[in-house]
C-alpha cells in the first residue's frame, strides 16, 4: 500500500499496477529491506511502468532509509505510533506530501484521515460545497467534520468520489443524468 501510494503520484493506477507486477516478480516487494537492498537503479527500472521512475524511486529510496534508520525497517513498529505523530513522522520524508501521508495513513495503517486528491476538488467545488480556491487542509477539514470518523467510511467515500470523477465529473463532465444532479452545481463551472 505505501509503495502504491507513492508511485500513483501524478500517475494512472493502471500503470502503478504495472510497476508493482514488476516488482512482485523481482520479489522485491518481500520486505522494506530487500527492497532497499535493490538500491534507486534497480527500483527506477522496475517501476518504469509507473512514470517518473527516477524521481519516483528516490522518493522509496528516501522511505525505506527513513524505516531503516528510524524504525529498524519494521512496519510494525511504524504502525504504533499514534496517528498524530505517525503522520509528522511521514511529512517529514522527501517526496511524502500531503495528499500521499494520508494515502498511506488511511490505506496501510488504516486510520481516519480524509484522503484530498484532484478528484474531490473538482467534484466538490462543483456542487459549491467548497471553494475552488480552498487548500487542502481546508478541503480534508470540511470531511473531518462533516463524517463520523471511521476509516471504512473515508476508505469508500473517497472511492465512490473517485469512481463519481472518473465517469461522470470529468475535465469535461458528463452532466445529463448525472446522480448528483440535485445537488445545485455551481452554474460557472462545466456541471449545469
Amino acid at each position: 500500500m505505501i509503495v502504491g501510494a507513492i508511485l500513483t503520484q501524478n500517475t494512472a493506477w493502471s500503470n502503478v499496477e504495472k510497476a508493482i507486477i514488476s516488482l512482485k516478480k523481482a520479489k522485491a516487494l518481500s520486505s522494506p529491506s530487500k527492497m532497499k537492498r535493490a538500491g534507486v537503479k534497480r527500483l527506477s527500472r522496475l517501476i518504469k511502468p509507473a512514470g517518473f521512475y527516477n524521481l519516483k524511486a528516490r522518493r522509496l529510496a528516501n522511505f525505506l532509509s527513513f524505516l531503516s534508520s528510524k524504525y529498524d525497517s519494521s512496519l510494525d513498529r511504524l504502525a504504533c505510533l499514534g496517528t498524530d505523530r505517525l503522520q509528522r513522522e511521514l511529512l517529514s520524508i522527501n517526496g511524502i506530501g500531503p495528499e500521499t501521508c494520508d494515502s498511506i495513513l488511511l490505506y496501510a495503517f488504516r486510520r481516519p484521515v480524509f484522503v484530498v486528491d484532484a478528484y474531490t476538488k473538482r467534484v466538490f467545488s462543483r456542487l459549491r460545497l467548497i471553494s475552488g480556491g480552498a487548500d487542502y487542509d481546508e478541503i480534508q477539514a470540511f470531511f473531518m467534520r462533516n463524517l463520523p470518523q471511521d476509516f471504512r467510511l473515508f476508505n469508500e467515500y473517497h472511492a465512490l468520489i473517485v469512481r463519481h470523477a472518473k465517469e461522470r465529473c470529468k475535465k469535461s463532465p458528463k452532466c445529463g443524468g448525472c446522480p448528483l444532479g440535485g445537488a445545485k452545481a455551481d452554474k460557472n463551472l462545466p456541471c449545469k
